[in-house]
């Protein structure tokens, strides 16, 4: 699952970086004026979408309504998001990228591990949005866990690479596939393993 991340500064430069990459004609990219800090789950936060046939990056709310009202729901499974009622027509037509330096996950013991990817300044989470009265909010769709993952939790973002963001937000065709995908191995540090004389072992 993903209930936290990290943007910075740097993040912001390299979203309106990849946005001038992909078309040097595009000047979409709403002012990003980001104070380096955690993106908490009701929180807006910015994302990478489509507007007709360009990319720009828009300002969403983390997390669709619940149908109790109380119940914030921020993350949806890859494998049914095209079968799920609340998912599906978003997972067609309406998905959108998440960009983070880095996210955290808890292992069983609460303590918290980041995970971030070597020699590269931001991870691209695949995500979709939908509207709800007069907002959009966005939800970041998850994966099994990959060998990197699997000793702190058993999901874990649906991370896109940088040539497969187009194809994410334009081409249907090929959303199913990309839905199945298995993220990139990240790099995993914590703090109480820093702070330990020895090698922290993960429990069996």
């Amino acid at each position: 699952m993903c209930g936290r991340y990290y943007v910075d500064d740097d993040t912001a430069r390299e979203i309106e970086k990849l946005i001038r990459q992909v078309d040097e004609k595009i000047q979409k990219a709403e002012n990003i004026h980001l104070q380096a800090g955690d993106i908490h789950p009701s929180e807006v936060a910015p994302v990478i979408a489509a507007d007709h046939n360009d990319i720009c990056c828009r300002w969403k709310r983390w997390g669709f309504p619940g149908f109790s009202g109380r119940q914030l729901i921020f993350n949806a499974r890859s494998e049914s998001a095209l079968d799920k009622k609340m998912f599906k027509e978003s997972a067609e037509h309406r998905r959108v990228v998440v960009p983070a330096a880095w996210f955290y996950e808890w292992n069983k013991n609460k303590e918290k591990n980041i995970f971030y990817r070597e020699g590269q300044p931001i991870l691209y989470m695949a995500g979709l949005y939908n509207r709800y009265q007069d907002e959009d909010r966005f939800v970041i769709l998850t994966s099994a866990a990959n060998e990197s993952m699997k000793p702190v939790h058993d999901r874990m973002p649906l991370l896109l690479e940088q040539d497969e963001i187009e194809k994410w937000l334009f081409e249907d065709d090929l959303t199913e596939a990309l839905l199945q995908k298995r993220p990139a191995l990240l790099e995993r540090r914590s703090d109480f393993e820093q702070m330990s004389l020895f090698p922290v072992e993960n429990s069996q």
